[in-house]
């Protein structure tokens, strides 16, 4: 006897509405996610579409209703609570939109918990557009059956962000210069630096002199190394969230 086929299929279209859901409530989506339903996949009435809210978890729906440019779903039952995410935030100095876009899809692929835009020295693109970036995060978490969403910051100047650093959260300092002394382990700093965390990517080019003296000033500040190789800021962020996941994250 043939198996029976999962129910919902995987293929089934999956959104993130900001609104928070519950088994039996309807909700009516227009806008982007209508076009989508409507007119790229050609949703039918009945079909399933899975919705998460970034606050509750995802949930299996329904088309109960098709218009031209809306439609009515009914949300059957949850089918994940929200997953935990591990403490850790982003702060990377903007660079070129496209490859800081690529860097928030993948920090929120990996599980980072907090992004903040840093202003630096040598930062060339500080124009942020929030929305535009929260776009490509929703977009990650869509696809890759994510069910939180990174806390997306405002772009805030370097020294102000160091001024007010929580006591309680480890600094993890991307520094270039320190592999050739031979210091600044990652894998060493993450075996002796538990709880929450925070890890510091730089702009092109790296950071000054005097910002590289303030970061180390600070308390919560553990400088480290990835690797011999000078590495571009957004394979820097990928590789440090990747160890930091590895090390002390939920990859064990």
């Amino acid at each position: 006897m043939p198996a029976t086929p999962a129910y919902p299929p995987r293929s089934s279209p999956r959104l993130y509405v900001d609104t928070e859901l519950s088994e039996g409530a309807e909700i009516r989506l227009d806008g982007g996610h209508a076009h989508y339903l409507l007119k790229v996949m050609r949703i039918k009435e009945g079909q399933p579409v899975k919705l998460f809210d970034n606050r509750t978890g995802e949930y299996l729906a329904h088309v109960t209703m098709l218009g031209k440019r809306d439609l009515i779903l009914l949300i059957d039952g949850k089918t994940r609570e929200r997953e935990n995410v591990p403490d850790l935030w982003l702060l990377a100095a903007p660079i070129k939109k496209d490859r800081y876009n690529w860097i928030a899809e993948k920090a929120t692929e990996l599980g980072v918990a907090k992004m903040i835009p840093v202003q630096t020295e040598r930062t060339q693109n500080v124009q942020i557009k929030s929305d535009k970036l929260k776009a490509h995060m929703v977009e990650a978490a869509e696809q890759c059956e994510r069910t939180a969403l990174p806390v997306l910051d405002g772009l805030i100047k370097l020294d102000a962000l160091l001024q007010d650093w929580p006591a309680d959260r480890h600094l993890f300092f991307a520094d270039e210069r320190i592999y050739e002394s031979g210091e600044g382990s990652f894998r060493k700093a993450l075996v002796a630096h538990d709880g929450p965390a925070a890890i510091l990517i730089g702009p092109e080019g790296g950071f000054s002199d005097a910002e590289n003296e303030l970061i180390r000033a600070l308390p919560q500040s553990v400088p480290v190394s990835l690797g011999p190789r000078i590495l571009r800021a957004d394979t820097a962020a990928v590789a440090a969230i990747s160890l930091w996941m590895a090390g002390r994250g939920d990859w064990n």
